[in-house]
């Protein structure tokens, strides 16, 4: 029935004749005369008509119990998930408070310690030191991911949103050899977005290019337009990611730097949804990648699904 409806209706219009037929049959040897059919048209039709309905009537509730059955699955799920991320949320804010004490104690240490102490015991407290830092952001990055996200839109150029961040990196580009530019749209780019999300969003994207080009390159920054849609565009000359690690870039704790969180891209997908919007990349190994965020221009949808206008 779901696959082939067409081919199900033939075999039950099949078996209702069939039925029919053979009823008539059996009619006709009862009495002194032989029964004719023609004599009463519509009882033919009423048989055809109530089998025909049963019929449908039993595979669309068969349907209707398996879509029902399937839901609540769903919703067992989204429940188990929903409080394994409640518990997860809290156990991080609880690694999270003994973490800052023992980071504090630690700089206490190494000021206690000073230079005049034996180079081996330096190291290690350099290295503890080094990875409870690695660990606080780990976690800073979780809670982000985790927590709910509250859209504050307002009316934004994209364009001088972009500049803003291409100043703000420019240094550090320089430093990594990494040649920064921007390609605006020509003109105001208006669009009703949380700019300080679409910020961290961009700079999860400009930040994993240049750590993706330790020996330098070029990374571009553009906007357009696109129907009713804004398009920011963060372009590199990296090393590129496979067509196979394409359809995993965006899930959480997917990293292909060392060190790194694995929790950027995933984020700035969240982010990129809860604007309605989408996140695209193409990418070719060895030439380098493209990841573009398309976010509508009108607007940007509420937590409770209405529509928030430009001011």
């Amino acid at each position: 029935w779901a696959e082939d409806p067409l081919g199900y209706f033939s075999l039950v219009q099949r078996s209702t004749c069939g039925g029919v037929n053979t009823l008539n049959r059996g009619i006709a040897t009862v009495g002194d005369r032989p029964y004719n059919p023609c004599h009463v048209p519509w009882l033919g039709g009423i048989l055809i008509g109530l089998l025909v309905g049963l019929s449908i009537a039993g595979a669309g509730g068969w349907l209707l119990m398996v879509r029902l059955n399937a839901t609540k699955e769903k919703l067992r799920q989204a429940d188990r998930l929903a409080e394994l991320g409640t518990l997860t949320a809290g156990l991080a804010h609880e690694i999270k408070n003994p973490l800052s004490t023992v980071q504090l104690n630690l700089q206490l240490l190494q000021e206690d310690v000073g230079l005049t102490a034996a180079p081996r015991i330096v190291n290690r407290l350099a290295t503890v030191t080094r990875e409870a830092v690695r660990l606080r952001a780990i976690l800073d990055d979780f809670l982000r991911y985790a927590g709910q996200l509250t859209l504050q839109p307002e009316q934004t150029d994209l364009n001088e949103l972009l500049a803003d961040l291409v100043d703000f990196l420019a240094p550090q580009a320089a430093l990594t050899r990494v040649q920064l530019r921007q390609m605006p749209y020509d003109g105001p780019l208006m669009a009703t977005v949380d700019p300080k999300l679409i910020k961290q969003a961009l700079l999860n994207l400009m930040l994993n290019a240049m750590q993706l080009m330790p020996g330098g390159g070029e990374l571009i920054v553009g906007a357009k337009t696109q129907g009713d849609q804004a398009v920011l565009t963060v372009t590199d000359t990296g090393p590129g990611i496979s067509e196979a690690e394409q359809t995993k870039v965006f899930d959480a704790y997917f990293s292909k730097r060392r060190g790194g969180t694995g929790l950027g891209l995933a984020m700035t997908r969240r982010i990129a949804r809860e604007h309605g919007g989408t996140v695209e990349l193409a990418s070719e190994v060895g030439k380098g990648s493209s990841f573009s965020i398309v976010l509508p221009l009108s607007g940007v949808m509420q937590q409770d699904g209405g529509l928030a206008a430009g001011g």
